[in-house]
């Protein structure tokens, strides 16, 4: 999300300027003390099974901008505390990037400019609401009470794992193509995944994620999208093998997806359709988000 916004500013210089000058009058903001609950998820790549459950927030300019002074406000050791930076620094077995380092903040910033007062979180964001919730606190002990400081609201998702490893989520920069589903994949493709998703030796279908990673995820997978309880999905599997279970999970995921797929080729016809959701979706984000942008350059200084 970071990269693709940058991509979007006209040089370094272009950007300091952008923090320094408004770029059109501010819009009306109406501060009527409503709560606002902001949910998203990483735009950048194609979704896949694991978005589908969640929810996708388009973006605007000023995400940028106070991402950048929240920057300013935050040390080195606090992001490096983070799981994320530890875990996939890990993985990766070097020191990591400035990108790993920056998200959170972005991520922060992305809640912050609509002064947003609840957060949906899973498990694994806990810490970065920790986050969020530390630099508005900063903010306001610095500048004044501006950030309502969020809430998170601790949400049971549904936890789907890679097709590869069943230890890890199933992540759209995953560089094993077949560790993930996506939501534009066809049929074929879909199959494909599923012949060759991580399981065992056991033939038999049964839910025991502490021991069987693979298994249960096919079983976990198979809940989600026909809306079965685990045990039920498991009690309909009795006498399959895994290997024919899983093309059975795999029907099922296609199934779910039919509709979906039907309606993207579908909106992919009128790219002018497309074009005026994404303008008006902008224009709403920016009618709240440009205010407090503004607001917060003048506290700073930068106004």
């Amino acid at each position: 999300m970071a990269l693709h916004l940058m991509r979007k500013a006209r040089g370094s210089w272009g950007f300091i300027r952008a923090l320094h000058k408004a770029t059109q009058p501010a819009p009306s903001f109406q501060k009527d003390g409503t709560e606002r609950i902001f949910s998203g998820i990483q735009p950048t790549g194609i979704p896949h099974l694991g978005n589908y459950l969640g929810a996708i927030e388009n973006w605007v300019s000023e995400h940028t901008q106070l991402s950048w002074i929240l920057a300013c406000m935050v040390r080195l050791p606090r992001l490096q505390h983070l799981h994320q930076w530890k875990a996939k620094t890990a993985k990766q077995k070097h020191n990591g990037t400035m990108g790993l380092l920056t998200y959170p903040v972005l991520q922060a910033a992305d809640v912050l400019l609509y002064k947003s007062t609840h957060v949906p979180v899973g498990e694994d964001q806990v810490q970065h609401m920790e986050l969020v919730q530390d630099l508005a606190q900063g903010f306001n002990k610095k500048y004044g009470e501006f950030f309502p400081v969020p809430k998170s609201i601790l949400t049971p998702m549904k936890k789907v794992k890679s097709l590869r490893d069943p230890s890890a989520k199933m992540s759209k920069s995953d560089p094993d193509r077949l560790a993930t589903v996506r939501i534009t994949d066809s049929p074929e493709e879909i199959v494909q995944k599923f012949r060759k998703a991580v399981t065992d030796f056991t033939s038999e279908v049964t839910y025991d994620p502490a021991s069987r990673g693979g298994v249960s995820n096919m079983v976990a997978i198979h809940a989600a999208v026909t809306g079965l309880t685990v045990e039920d999905v498991v009690r309909q599997s009795m006498g399959l093998d895994t290997a024919r279970y899983k093309l059975v999970v795999a029907d099922a995921v296609i199934e779910k997806f039919a509709p979906i797929k039907s309606e993207i080729e579908k909106l992919k016809t009128d790219k002018g359709h497309l074009e005026k959701v994404l303008q008006l979706g902008s224009a709403k984000a920016r009618e709240l988000a440009y205010p407090v942008c503004q607001e917060v350059k003048k506290l700073v200084g930068f106004l």
